[in-house]
């Protein structure tokens, strides 16, 4: 599994916009500037941010860019489906994707509850606690055949 550009950036965009204090909110000119995101791949960013309802501008056309809730309040679920719809498997969403759909399959209930878990995984994790975390190295994790 592997997390898209747009999710990364979206969510060092939201920390950005949340870190600050200017109650003008924050010009994308100037979380480009600071993210090291093109203003061109930062536009779309921030329009689904904003079709998200995550952010908004705080005066209008041509002005900066203020969140619409408190990051306590704002959960990685919400950051990650501002940008990808959460498919494990196409047959889970797609009923007429396989003929086994309609018919018992065995591997079904396994994706379904990985689904669940993943949502779960994200919802627990809000913007604050994201940005009060510490960093950590994480030693060679190895998992069990």
């Amino acid at each position: 599994m592997r997390v898209n550009t747009k999710i990364r950036y979206g969510l060092r965009t939201l920390i950005e916009i949340a870190h600050s204090a200017d109650p003008n909110g924050v010009l994308q000119k100037d979380i480009a500037k600071n993210q090291h995101i093109s203003l061109k791949y930062l536009d779309s960013i921030i329009s689904a941010l904003k079709l998200k309802g995550l952010v908004s501008n705080s005066k209008g056309r041509g002005s900066g860019y203020k969140l619409t809730r408190e990051p306590k309040d704002i959960t990685m679920l919400d950051i990650y489906t501002a940008f990808e719809q959460i498919i494990v498997v196409e047959c889970i969403n797609n009923k007429g994707f396989c003929e086994r759909a309609t018919h018992e399959c065995k591997a079904k209930s396994y994706w379904n509850e990985f689904g669940l878990e993943f949502r779960q995984l994200l919802h627990k994790k809000s913007l604050e606690q994201i940005m009060q975390d510490t960093y950590y190295e994480c030693k060679d994790l190895e998992l069990a055949p």
